[in-house]
């Protein structure tokens, strides 16, 4: 299990650096309904993840991910793949950043995030988590990674649950320094999400090249051997 779990740790955090869903909860927890709207989108967060994880371990079990612990073939094209899609994106991302940070700006919806029902909130955890140009093909490739593993179900399980608790610790920052330390808290959250709104294209942009050269590597390792 361990080195299983040492294949999804760089993808994980890859996930967690997630500089707009950073801001969109920053900004949830400043709405008057801000502990429930938080709590909601965490959990649309994580449920997003596990869900996601959970379909790729399920595919990856009926499709034969592995035969004798080596990964099959076809889990070397899907990193393939994906690889050379976040580096593209990434190699577009870097190209569309504002020369001045300062400059950045948000998507227009989110200063309407306060208007959001708390079902909407749960949602946009979903999206955010499992419909994402990084999330999605980093949880992708994490649950071929482990379901490729030669390890068993419940291996497997705990692996996918490792790297959902560290792909959502980004998240959960701002909401366990809100909960501990309510009122006092707004001033380092305004300053979290100044800084993730205004870097965050270049930082998607890196993010975006070295996970995907990362996964383009896998993928020849798995396919040449």
């Amino acid at each position: 299990m361990g080195h299983a779990v040492g294949d999804v740790l760089g993808l994980a955090a890859g996930v967690a650096v997630s500089p707009l869903p950073i801001v969109a909860i920053i900004l949830i927890l400043a709405t008057p309904q801000g502990r429930l709207n938080g709590l909601l989108f965490a959990l649309g967060w994580v449920l997003g993840l596990a869900a996601l994880g959970a379909l790729m371990l399920a595919i990856g079990g009926s499709g034969g991910a592995s035969t004798d612990k080596h990964p099959a073939t076809w889990v070397g094209a899907l990193k393939l793949a994906l690889g050379a899609l976040l580096a593209l994106f990434g190699a577009r991302q870097w190209h569309r950043r504002p020369k001045d940070p300062s400059q950045a700006q948000l998507p227009k919806w989110m200063g309407a995030i306060d208007r959001f029902t708390p079902m909407k909130i749960l949602g946009l955890g979903l999206l955010f988590s499992a419909a994402n140009l990084k999330n999605t093909p980093l949880t992708i490739a994490a649950g071929a990674s482990i379901s490729s593993a030669g390890i068993s179900v419940p291996q497997q399980i705990g692996t996918l649950a490792i790297f959902v608790v560290i792909a959502s610790l980004g998240v959960l920052a701002p909401l366990a320094v809100y909960l501990l330390m309510g009122d006092r808290a707004k001033g380092i959250l305004t300053n979290w999400r100044d800084w993730a709104g205004q870097h965050n294209v270049a930082v998607m942009a890196v993010l975006f090249f070295v996970l995907g050269l990362k996964l383009l590597g896998d993928g020849i390792t798995i396919l040449a051997t």
